[in-house]
This record gives structure tokens, sequence and C-alpha cells, in this order.
């Protein structure tokens, strides 16, 4: 009986963004690479692009021999714990997924092992190459893959592309695996999200001082670091290319923010008032400290109870919830299946998260959020939704 290793691994360039995966079939004894895969599969997140990777490693495996045995190592813990049936499988993007890689052999002639990141570098690399085509608008070939390895990866043989024997199969290329496999937005049922792109302010004067700055408070103007970091957000939208429409509070700082995006994505900004930040009440302009000086009590029932309200008959964070809740709602059903930019403030991007996990009100007080920073959450058609990315600054980086 032979017995194969595949190597799997996928990959999102902003999770979810553009992606692709790649797969490298190996004979267990001799080392020898039998078959090399890779496809860009256009917008996903990392998950989804790792068991695409999975299931077209284990395909390839199964057209060379139908009765080997198959070693898969990855390292995605997830993937791996999750077919192991160690963990239960829950985000509608991954069941299809995992299910088809169940039926491809019997469940005795497969194996699962995790491996660290970098004894997966054949695979990643795979990936990586053709997530670089599909940016380009090019499907990945195994003649490029030989170029960018310097010929031939290490103790790999050329991949044949002569038709198989008489009564065998083939390995599936590329394009007939994206044919043959669902994506992420094929899920039964379903169909493509609503995914809201949750974009903080840039800073304002008051933003490095971590003062209270609501609806009710002065409405600051961006700072000139603000303004900065408005461009270099609208720079990284730019890249993914996904944004269809772009909406923003009413505020100035979320407004001038908003424009500067727009400008640079051709689109144009509409106004929603609910997401516009919490009222703080008498607490506008004051840092924490100050507030615990002044208002002690009101402080501590605010923290303790989100049905509190701040001194001077502010908005409590249950009210708060209530709105964003309804604009949700509004949105998701004006916007199915598209990618929507939402320009808003910090509480409104906590709630909308904390909504999507069902996690408890005092959550908002552990979510670190960032000036400027990119989050995004995808709504489904059978009400669930999940939390694609929180707190992403890695585009204000030099």
């Amino acid at each position: 009986m032979r017995e194969f290793i595949v190597e799997a691994d996928g990959g999102s360039r902003g999770n979810p963004g553009p992606a692709g995966y790649g797969a490298v079939v190996s004979d267990a004894a001799t080392g020898e690479t039998l078959t090399e895969l890779a496809e860009y599969i256009g917008v996903a997140t990392n998950n989804v692009a790792e068991y695409r990777g999975l299931l077209a490693g284990l395909r390839a495996a199964h057209a060379l021999d139908p009765a080997a045995m198959v070693h898969v190592r990855m390292d995605s813990k997830l993937v791996i714990e999750q077919m192991s049936g160690r963990w239960k499988i829950k985000h509608p993007d991954m069941k299809p997924l995992a299910t088809e890689s169940r039926s491809v052999f019997p469940p005795d002639q497969v194996t699962y092992e995790w491996i660290p990141r970098e004894q997966n570098k054949h695979a990643d690399r795979l990936a990586n190459e053709a997530m670089d085509a599909g940016t380009k608008g090019e499907q990945w070939s195994p003649s490029e893959s030989a170029v960018a390895a310097g010929g031939r990866a290490a103790g790999a043989a050329p991949v044949p592309q002569k038709a198989a024997p008489q009564g065998e199969r083939r390995p599936a290329t590329p394009e007939e695996e994206r044919r043959a496999t669902p994506g992420w937005s094929s899920a039964p049922d379903l169909g493509a999200p609503a995914t809201f792109v949750l974009l903080r302010h840039g800073e304002t004067p008051l933003t490095p001082q971590k003062r209270f700055s609501g609806s009710g408070g002065t409405d600051p103007s961006l700072s000139t670091a603000g303004r900065d970091q408005a461009h270099r957000v609208a720079e990284a939208l730019a890249r993914r290319g996904t944004i269809q429409a772009i909406l923003a509070s009413p505020l100035t700082r979320t407004r001038e923010t908003a424009a500067v995006v727009a400008t640079r994505l051709g689109l144009d900004v509409t106004i929603e008032d609910g997401l516009r930040e919490t009222d703080f009440g008498a607490w506008e302009g004051l840092t924490f400290g100050e507030v615990r000086d002044r208002h002690p009590e009101d402080l501590n029932a605010w923290l303790a109870d989100p049905e509190a309200h701040p001194t001077g008959g502010g908005e409590s964070f249950a009210e708060t919830a209530t709105r964003i809740a309804a604009t949700r709602d509004k949105l998701v059903a004006a916007h199915a299946g598209r990618t929507v930019l939402l320009v808003t403030h910090v509480t409104p991007i906590k709630t909308f998260v904390r909504l999507a996990l069902g996690a408890p009100p005092e959550s908002l007080f552990r979510m670190e959020l960032s000036a400027a920073s990119l989050s995004a959450v995808a709504y489904y058609a059978d009400g669930n939704a999940s939390v694609r990315l929180f707190n992403d600054t890695s585009h204000l980086r030099p």
C-alpha cells in the first residue's frame, strides 16, 4: 500500500481579503514531490483558504491512488483539530468544506498532524504564489512555481502534464479545482453575507489625552495625525479593493475620515445617524481620572450596570446597544451580499463586535480599539454573524 504526505496551507491578505491556497502531495517513502497545486480563490478568510488547500491536496492524492494511506500535515491548528474530531465545526463557511474533505478518502486511510509554520514552507510558498497571481488577474501555473523555487523545489520531481493512462485519473488542474470546490460565499442556502468593515475615525486632539468624546461634546475635527491616519487607511482599503459603499456617523471626525477614504475609492458617503458615538453627558471632554474624582458614584454605577447613565443624562450602554442593533438590522437588509465600510466610533464598533459574539455588556471594557483601526463582521441570511477582523492597525505602520 502506498503512503502519501499531504501538506497544505491557505492565506488571506486582509482576512477576509484576496486569498489563495497551496497543496503538495509527496511520497512518504522517498520524499519525492508528486503533485503541486495552488489557486487564487478570490475574497475569503484564512480558515476557508486553509480548508480549500486541504481539500485540493486530498483530491490530488486520491487521483494518484485511491487506496493509499494519507498523512496530512498543516500548520493550521484549527483545521487539524476539527478534522481530527477534537474540535466542533460551528462556522457555516467551514462545514461544507470539512464534509467534502472527509468524503475524499475513507476515514481510516487519513491521519492528521499539526506542524509549525516553518515546516510547511512549500505549501505556504504555493499559496502566496497563487495570491500574487490572482491580484494580477492571472492564474497560478506550475512553471511559475518552479521558477520561484529556483528551477525546482528541493527534492521535487517535475509535474507531468501528459494525459493519465487509460482508466486512471490525473490530478485536477487549478481551474478544475476552482469549479468543483465550493467557495466561502457558496455555503448551502446562505448566500454571500453582508460584510461590515468597521473603521474607527482618525485621531482628534482629544484622542491621545484619552478624554471622553461622544456625541454630546464639542464635536472635534481630526488632528494632523488623524488626517494622516485617514490617508493611510484609505490606501490600505484601496489595495484590498472590496468596499462597495461607505456610511459614516454624522460627527465631524467620522465625516472627515470617511471623506478621505471616499475620495481615494471613488465612492460617495452616506450619513447614518445610528452610527454616532454614545452621549457621555457631563463627562464629555474629561479624562477617566477626572470623572472618577468628580463623579465617583455615577462612574461606579456606569461600570457595573449597562442600564446606568453618565452624569447629566447621557446615553447608557444598553441604549447604545439597542440603537446599534436596530442600525445593524437595517443595514444588513439593505446591503445583503455587499461589503460596506462603516466609519464610526469606539462604542459602536465594540457593540457590533459584542453583539456578533453574543458576549456580555462588560466585554466592552475588555476590548482595545485604536484610532483608524479596522474591524470586520459578516452577517449571514440565517442570522449568524462572524467576526473576521478586530483592531487591525497594520496599515498605520511605516
